[in-house]
């Protein structure tokens, strides 16, 4: 199966929702398993349940929704690619009952959203825009490195506009623009009290422990941005490419499968 990371929005969890609680995983639960249904196959347990975090005294939850993401992810798939192989890999008719099923999701739970994106093989370098180095988070768990960045929504949506205007001032094509803008707008819809997460997930297994050790990603996408903002392409040129670098063979693989 693919190797996947993930970016991740937290909420707080009042004293009112206590009982919530009692329905949903902390970060050791939830065994992966491989189902195949109606949508083709799907590699996280289907439980409707969350990951429940402790940062500075408080708690915070990212529900699942593993049917929504799952959907929403055929969806967005299906769109992105309308060559014939796709269509023959999801026929229309599987794409009308997905739509349909997620239409039904909306209204039964108007407001409903993915805390969860996911990316497979490979961390696309605008998701590092909303961290900076210090916020990098390593540990182990099962005797398994485990990478994560970690910082406040309304900190990580403020760092992400900020690209968007900067690479706007400096005549980005808007295809790319967009790019940013589109995990803006994702943001935008949480309560800015959140947090929000980049998790590398499976992807570490792509890496040397000691390349993880070095990865300096998010100071390069800073370094770049605020390259840019000065107006000075080559510069930010350099520390793009590399970021860009650090990740090609990831991105090989992405683009392989």
């Amino acid at each position: 199966m693919a190797k996947t990371a993930f970016l991740r929005v937290y909420v707080p969890v009042s004293d009112s929702d206590g009982p919530v609680l009692e329905h949903i995983a902390d970060r050791s639960g939830g065994t992966r398993v491989l189902r195949q249904g109606e949508f083709g196959v799907f590699s996280e347990s289907s439980r409707d349940d969350a990951f429940i975090l402790d940062a500075d005294g408080h708690r915070y939850v990212c529900p699942r929704n593993p049917r929504l993401r799952m959907l929403e992810g055929l969806m967005a798939f299906r769109s992105a690619y309308v060559d014939s192989s796709v269509v023959a890999l999801i026929p229309e008719a599987v794409v009308d009952r997905a739509a349909a099923e997620l239409d039904r999701l909306h209204d039964r739970f108007p407001g409903v959203k993915s805390h969860i994106l996911t990316s497979p093989f490979a961390i696309p370098l605008r998701w590092f825009s909303l961290f900076v180095q210090d916020e990098r988070l390593i540990t182990e768990e099962d005797g398994r490195m485990v990478v994560r960045y970690r910082t406040a929504l309304a900190t990580g949506l403020q760092r992400a506009r900020r690209a968007v205007q900067v690479l706007e001032d400096a005549g980005f094509d808007d295809a790319i623009v967009e790019q940013i803008g589109d995990v803006v707008r994702w943001l935008e819809d949480f309560p800015r009290d959140g947090l929000v997460e980049l998790d590398y997930g499976g992807v570490v297994d792509l890496f040397d422990e000691t390349d993880l050790v070095l990865d300096e990603t998010a100071a390069e996408v800073a370094a770049s941005i605020e390259a840019l903002s000065r107006g000075d392409f080559e510069e930010a040129g350099e520390h793009y490419a590399s970021a860009a670098s650090r990740w090609a063979h990831a991105h090989a693989l992405a683009y392989a499968n």
